[in-house]
C-alpha cells in the first residue's frame, strides 16, 4: 500500500467515525423513547403516531408530542353532609372512596388519553377536578338502588357496581379504573337534613 493510499484510507477512516458521532448525536437528540411510566403521542408530520414501548424521531417544527401517564393515580371522592348521597330507602349516607386510575395500555385508549387529557393526566389535583364528577355521578346512582343497610354490610358489592358504572364514562378519556375502595360509610347526621327536601322528609 503506498502512502497516498494509506492516507485516502485514514482519511475515509476519519470522515466514517465524524459521520458516525453526527448520526449516533442527531439520534439522540431527536429519538424519543417511551417508558413504563409514560407513553406519548406524536402529532404533526406523517400523521398521529403512539408510541407505547418503543420510540419514535420527534423533530421540532414537524413534530409535537404529548406525553400520557401510564402511572397509578389515586383520586378521593368524598360525599357528606349536605351533598351526602340518599339511598334506596331515603337515608342519607356520608362516604368516602378511593378510585384508582391509570393510562389504559392500549394504543386508541392512549390516543384518547393524550386527545381529551393532555398533560393533565401528570397532574393528580387536575385530574381529580376532570373525572371528580363521573365518580360522584356512579356512586350517587348506585347509593340509590341500595338501602343503608345494604351498602354497610355489602360494601364490595356497592364497590364493585360503582367500579362497573365509572369504568364505561373513563374509557372515552382513554383511562382504565384498576379499583374502587370504600373507606368511610355512615350515615349522616340529622342536622344536616333539610325538612324542606322530599327525601329528607
Amino acid at each position: 500500500m503506498t502512502s497516498e493510499n494509506f492516507g485516502n484510507f485514514i482519511l475515509m477512516l476519519l470522515l466514517a467515525v465524524i459521520i458516525i458521532v453526527i448520526a449516533v448525536y442527531v439520534l439522540k437528540w431527536l429519538y424519543r423513547r417511551s417508558t413504563k411510566e409514560t407513553a406519548f403521542v406524536r402529532t404533526g408530520f406523517m400523521g398521529e403516531k403512539v408510541v407505547l414501548n418503543g420510540g419514535a424521531l420527534v423533530i421540532p417544527v414537524l413534530h409535537e408530542i404529548t406525553p400520557v401517564n401510564m402511572n397509578l393515580i389515586r383520586i378521593e371522592v368524598r360525599r357528606n353532609e349536605t351533598n351526602a348521597l340518599i339511598t334506596k330507602n331515603r337515608v342519607r349516607v356520608d362516604i368516602a372512596a378511593e378510585f384508582f386510575v391509570r393510562g389504559a395500555s392500549k394504543r386508541d385508549m392512549v390516543a384518547a388519553a393524550a386527545q381529551t387529557l393532555g398533560r393533565r393526566t401528570f397532574q393528580p389535583n387536575g385530574l381529580s377536578d376532570l373525572l371528580e364528577g363521573k365518580f360522584a355521578g356512579a356512586m350517587r346512582t348506585i347509593a340509590a338502588q341500595m338501602t343503608l343497610e345494604e351498602m354497610h354490610e355489602e360494601r364490595n358489592k356497592y364497590a364493585a357496581a360503582v367500579h362497573t358504572m365509572a369504568s364505561e364514562s373513563l374509557a372515552a378519556n382513554g383511562l382504565e379504573l384498576e379499583t374502587v375502595a370504600v373507606v368511610d360509610l355512615d350515615q349522616t347526621r340529622l342536622e344536616f337534613f333539610d325538612p324542606s327536601n322530599a327525601f329528607d322528609a
